[in-house]
């Protein structure tokens, strides 16, 4: 896999904040991105918005929209960014188009009470959002990314958020899929957080850095520390 061939990325949830703020920062480090949506008039429309902030940059990446299905037809990775209501029926209703394609989640199960943010129980304790996109499109490589990046700073003018990726999967070729395209997030790759289980803690998480935001009125995000540099590591 060359680091220097850019990917096709059919952005699910594409007309969403987080799908929007991904696709873009995707478009501008040189990957093509298809935003996809139920209805491809929205689509094109966060396409146009999209394109309209690339400008005509050098090394940029091309930006349409589709539908949800056309975009992953035209694509071999798929960003999952919908939110968790509705989640499995969707990814049930893609799971023939999704066979053989790289699926990245960033879906967070959140809810929100008087108390503040927190992560949702999925499967009593023993799944995630990512795992059952997995159980419900057998045919795909499911492995979770990008959970804890702001959708603000994504659309910010920063030329990288100062955090890290952290990429969750029992697929190794699935995850440096991911770690490639966290370079186009934060200007390094993604690093390897275990299996794909683990995406039960990196969901919830987000709940947390919500709750220090709102505190600190900023947009906070993770950074690991101790680890060599990145070109030894990934």
């Amino acid at each position: 896999m060359s680091s220097n061939v850019p990917f096709t990325v059919a952005v699910i949830g594409g007309t969403g904040p987080q799908g929007k703020g991904l696709g873009y920062r995707f478009a501008r480090s040189g990957h093509r991105v298809v935003f996809g949506s139920r209805s491809a008039d929205r689509a094109e429309a966060v396409a146009s918005e999209v394109a309209d902030r690339l400008g005509t940059a050098s090394g940029v990446g091309t930006v349409q929209g589709a539908t949800n299905a056309k975009a992953i037809e035209a694509a071999e990775v798929v960003l999952l960014a919908v939110p968790y209501e509705g989640h499995d029926s969707l990814v049930q209703s893609l799971s023939d188009q999704l066979v053989g394609k790289t699926v990245i989640s960033c879906v967070n199960p959140l809810a929100f009470d008087k108390r503040g943010a927190h992560g949702r129980v999925i499967d009593g304790g023993e799944g995630s959002a990512a795992e059952s996109a997995q159980r419900l499109a057998p045919g795909a490589t499911v492995v979770g990314a990008f959970h804890n990046v702001s959708a603000v700073g994504l659309w910010g003018d920063d030329d990288f958020l100062d955090e890290d990726v952290i990429v969750v999967g029992d697929s190794e070729e699935g995850k440096l899929v991911a770690a490639r395209l966290a370079v186009a997030v934060t200007g390094r790759p993604g690093i390897d957080g275990g299996k794909l289980r683990l995406a039960r803690v990196l969901e919830p998480l987000t709940s947390v850095l919500i709750s220090i935001n709102r505190k600190y009125k900023m947009h906070a995000g993770i950074r690991v520390t101790g680890l060599p540099d990145a070109k030894e590591h990934r």
